[in-house]
């Protein structure tokens, strides 16, 4: 499949048909997602393959609280676990919240599901004195997890990065088995989609880009 395409196709896909994904698949999309580019070229992505299904049904147990939060807080008009705009949703509206959310709800039928770590030793934090959330660390393990699902998409597949399941780290870590100077970055499920996606729906270049300053003129071809 020719890049672009696969980039405009690419969709968040979250039901799958009941087919397996062989490992030779899985290994041929690991195989050329490997050459992502990482700070100090370190490579610091760890990828898990869940197969268990009582591993499957104990993350989904996890990740339920998580989802509750999550629905009751974009049902509020929120972005949910926002770090500059606290929660007016309350615990109570939270409680009453249901946890059903596609692909959560079915984990342990995904055709494949990945749980994607990143070893923090390797990782270069250039904010992590400023006041605010820390965002360049994903550059080192994002465009790995990213090529896993153009990959996927490569391949006729479907995927979806999640990151419900870093939220409750510390019970996943010990559930999984990971070690303390790792993260979760994403759990990642892929199969063939129910359907599959063809045109998806983005803002335009001239909304998010500007020319020398934020308050610049829009950028246009």
């Amino acid at each position: 499949m020719e890049v672009y395409d696969a980039m405009r196709t690419a969709f968040a896909a979250r039901e799958y048909v009941d087919e397996a994904v062989d490992d030779a698949t899985l290994y041929r999309i690991l195989d050329h997602a490997r050459f992502a580019p990482s700070g100090g070229n370190r490579q610091g992505w760890r990828v898990l393959v869940v197969r268990d299904a009582d591993i499957r049904r104990e993350m989904k147990a996890l990740m339920q609280p998580t989802v509750r939060q999550y629905k009751a807080q974009m049902a509020a008009g929120e972005t949910p676990f926002n770090t500059i705009k606290p929660s007016r949703v309350t615990e109570q509206t939270v409680r009453e919240t249901s946890p059903r959310l596609p692909l959560v709800d079915n984990l342990e039928d995904a055709p494949l599901l990945l749980v994607v770590c990143v070893d923090l030793s390797l990782v270069t934090s250039f904010d992590a004195g400023l006041n605010r959330v820390g965002v360049i660390s994903g550059a080192s393990i994002y465009p790995f997890v990213w090529n896993v699902l153009l990959g996927a998409r490569n391949e006729g597949l479907g995927g979806v990065l999640t990151t419900f399941l870093a939220h409750q780290e510390p019970a996943a870590k010990a559930l999984l088995h990971i070690p303390e100077d790792f993260a979760i970055a994403a759990m990642v499920a892929i199969g063939k989609p129910v359907k599959q996606l063809t045109r998806l729906r983005r803002a335009p270049v001239a909304s998010f880009t500007w020319v020398d300053t934020f308050d610049g003129e829009p950028f246009q071809p």
